[in-house]
């Protein structure tokens, strides 16, 4: 038995070990193509003074947004080959009144699709804008050093 691949003929055992190396080829491209970033920038919204704030987290780190806390777990983002999907996991806490810290948020956030995740607060909203690999803020580990 034989099977046709572009005008190629090939027997049947020799068509099978060639989708099989394609298909290790093609998911090698796509793990290739997701890559880890060390940043994610935000954008936040006061809605009482109806300021917008950008702002750079490092992943793992935590910075205060009003009375949120915003902590990015991952932000990811695709090479250059392919179109731009940035999406990053996230968590936000709030520091309630009493001073006590709530999550209100535990999830993905998806920059192309900033209204699908984002976080919505009486007085603040937040929202994944990009990841990058680098920032004008100094990373955690730096901050202290001179």
């Amino acid at each position: 038995m034989k099977l046709s691949l572009r005008n190629t003929v090939l027997p049947a055992a020799g068509a099978v070990s060639l989708l099989a190396l394609s298909a290790g080829l093609l998911s090698n491209q796509a793990q290739a193509a997701r890559i880890d970033n060390p940043v994610a920038v935000f954008s936040g919204l006061d809605k009482i003074t109806g300021r917008i704030t950008t702002f750079d987290v490092y992943v793992n780190e935590t910075v205060q947004f009003g009375a949120l806390q915003v902590t990015p777990k991952a932000c990811y983002s695709r090479d250059q080959s392919e179109a731009q999907k940035i999406d990053g996991f996230v968590e936000v806490d709030e520091i309630t009144l009493d001073r006590k810290i709530r999550r209100i948020f535990t999830g993905w956030m998806f920059a192309d699709s900033p209204g699908l995740n984002a976080v919505e607060h009486p007085i603040y909203d937040v929202w994944l804008k990009d990841c990058k690999q680098n920032s004008d803020v100094p990373p955690p580990d730096s901050a202290g050093a001179k």
